[in-house]
């Protein structure tokens, strides 16, 4: 869960113990539950969505549209209480009780509910003497909290680390490892100790636990999973049945991302085999969020053991390959584009792992669509999106050629200048592209330099074409931004083919003269680890619009930007501008923690940096000379120690024209 506290977590030497079979402390069979994860859990919880807003109802709801979505017979089973489900205080007999108000019928009842429905309840605590939220946690009531819980028929413990009171991690997890063995009752056992001790080398399997989180806690933005899949590398030889890589829970339909990133969250999610525990409202999800869920094709990659979880295969800087061998021989494959612009991206069969042949049979996971290709696995990859497949060797008979195809253009458009866009059409099949046909298609007004299509009568297997025009925008609008379409029609044997892509640069004109407060300029791009960034506001790390007044060390400010380390804003000045200055501090709402650098830079040269900036002190000015900078980019990172509490804010940021 977020914690907006600097926690303490005890230091502990990692242990090197590769991955064998599911064992308990002391390293003997963990009873009861050595056998409940054959595969990774498949369910709901209430954090990324709710926190601590919950009450019965919700939960009751939720299991009811579990049911009625389809999600139970996908295979979600799972219905996990997080952090907020308890009363302030234990009851006489020293036992954790539900909120009286908001869970007035008890947990029991409301596991009889879900467990009537085939589902199976969860429920939250932590290793220490509160929870994250500050309610009462199991640090030292380890066997009365969870013979409660297995009392009351719960399925599965998120075990957190809040509060927990510099005590040895290994003796804490192992205490609760332990008690849910003694109770007899198969309670799956998740560590949620974010990766602090490097549980995936042994710690996880010694305290009996069927998973463990490998980083901090997630948030509903691309910088957040894509900083978690980066962690995420290596560890592909610690998890198995019995023991999952746990790189938290998934952020799909809470609206922070686009559908494109929460595609390629969950195909990426899917093949590192990890828990795919849900976080949304699935009472009144949309239909792209449903369909995303509910990908039988990826459910079955993620539920499928072969012997290893997917892994990184090829990396390209912002284009990246990913991996996962299945047990029929199969590879499921992710063609992850972190970067801005939509790009081609592929590995060949033998960088996959697959058997050397003639032709293999792709599926497109999304589309559906199954081609044959020659031996490169390639595809047209949107920005901030991934293309998923699954390939075979052979079975290619009577289907189309693999194809990829992408429109390429600048990051933004300037004024009324003349800028190139270019498609490209690749024939990575087994036969030819017949009669190819490329059309761009631009907002009315503005002007190409010649006709829109552009055509050829024959691509080979292994060859492409390329077609470039250049495009000028008429008129334009500030602010704006306009999508650019391309589509390419083409026969093959197997009947007629077509594939369409798009970009959508935003049209930016530089600031009039004068001064203006950034908050009220438009961004060319903004990126933040937890929650948006915040336009006169501080960080609030969750929802748009959710923080509160602008404050350091005791002033308050009117306008500036709040944002979560690590955080980069970006702002186009065409060279119209002279300077650039801001207060700069960690937010008070932190508590005096927190800790955090501020850098500008101008067309990507260092024009200003501050040391090292802590919770509790007063604000720092920040000048640079922005004369000729085209682009001005605002940038925070973390202290050097985690990005807990790292709430920035760059208070009366100010650019003078």
């Amino acid at each position: 869960m977020r914690r907006k506290i600097a926690l303490i977590v005890s230091a502990l030497l990692p242990l090197s113990v590769p991955f064998t079979t599911s064992t308990a402390a002391g390293g003997e069979p963990s009873g009861a539950t050595a056998a409940v994860l054959s595969t990774p859990p498949l369910g709901w919880n209430s954090w990324n969505e709710f926190g601590c807003n919950i009450d019965e109802n919700l939960i009751r709801q939720t299991a009811d549209a579990i049911v009625s979505s389809g999600m139970r017979d996908a295979g979600y089973t799972y219905v996990n209480i997080d952090d907020c489900w308890m009363a302030r205080e234990r009851d006489a007999a020293g036992r954790l009780q539900a909120d009286p108000t908001r869970f007035p019928s008890g947990i029991k009842a409301l596991a009889d509910y879900v467990h009537g429905k085939a589902l199976k309840l969860g429920i939250y605590s932590s290793a220490g003497t509160h929870t994250c939220a500050g309610f009462p946690a199991s640090l030292d009531h380890e066997e009365i909290d969870a013979r409660t819980w297995a009392d009351w028929g719960v399925d599965y413990l998120k075990y957190d680390n809040c509060s927990n009171e510099n005590r040895p991690a290994l003796d804490r997890y192992r205490a609760m490892g332990e008690a849910l063995r003694k109770t007899g009752r198969n309670i799956v056992y998740s560590l949620c100790e974010w990766g602090q001790n490097r549980p995936w080398e042994g710690l996880g399997r010694e305290v009996g636990g069927h998973l463990w989180r490998t980083t901090g806690d997630i948030s509903d933005n691309w910088t957040s999973v894509m900083g978690i899949l980066d962690q995420q590398v290596g560890l592909e030889r610690y998890a198995g049945p019995g023991g999952w890589n746990d790189p938290d829970m998934l952020e799909v339909g809470n609206g922070g991302m686009t559908d494109a990133e929460y595609r390629a969250h969950f195909a990426l999610w899917s093949v590192l085999n990890a828990p795919l525990i849900a976080g949304n409202d699935v009472r009144s999800m949309d239909d792209a969020t449903r369909r995303i869920l509910l990908n039988r094709d990826l459910l079955a990659v993620n539920q499928d053991w072969s012997g290893t979880q997917g892994r990184k295969v090829r990396d390209d800087g912002d284009q990246e390959v990913w991996a996962k061998p299945m047990s029929d021989g199969s590879v499921a494959v992710v063609l992850l584009n972190r970067g801005a612009g939509n790009a081609a991206i592929g590995a060949t069969a033998a960088e996959l792992g697959l058997p050397a042949g003639r032709s293999y049979r792709v599926k497109d996971l999304w589309s559906k669509e199954q081609h044959a290709s020659s031996g490169m696995i390639r595809g047209g990859v949107p920005s901030h999106g991934a293309v998923t497949y699954r390939v075979w060797p052979g079975g290619t008979a009577k289907l189309a050629p693999l194809t990829s195809f992408t429109l390429a253009g600048p990051e933004l458009v300037e004024g009324a200048r003349p800028f190139a866009v270019t498609a490209g059409l690749v024939n990575d099949g087994t036969s030819p592209l017949i009669a190819a046909r490329v059309q761009l298609q631009v907002p009315d007004g503005w002007v190409l330099n010649g006709p829109s299509v552009r055509e050829t009568p024959f691509v080979r297997p292994g060859g492409s074409f390329t077609a470039t025009w250049t495009v000028t925008a008429r008129p334009i609008t500030s602010a704006a931004t306009v999508k650019l379409t391309a589509a390419a029609g083409y026969h093959t044997t197997a009947g007629a083919q077509s594939r369409w892509s798009e970009i959508a640069p935003p049209l930016v004109t530089a600031p009039p003269k004068g001064a203006h407060s950034v908050s009220g300029l438009p961004f060319v791009s903004a990126v933040n680890s937890w929650g948006p960034v915040e336009r006169d506001r501080s960080n609030g790390e969750q929802s748009a619009a959710d923080g509160g007044p602008i404050t350091i060390g005791g002033v308050r400010y009117q306008t500036g930007l709040g944002v979560h380390a690590s955080s980069s804003v970006r702002i186009y000045l065409g060279t119209a501008c002279s300077a650039f200055s801001a207060q700069v501090g960690v937010d008070d709402e932190t508590d005096g923690r927190g800790s955090v650098m501020f850098r500008v830079l101008g067309d990507g040269r260092e024009l200003a940096v501050t040391p090292v900036l802590r919770g509790g002190a007063v604000a720092v000015p920040v000048r640079a000379d922005v004369t000729g900078v085209r682009m001005l980019d605002l940038q925070v990172t973390d202290g050097g120690d985690g990005n807990n509490s790292d709430h920035a804010d760059w208070a009366s940021a100010t650019i003078t024209c």
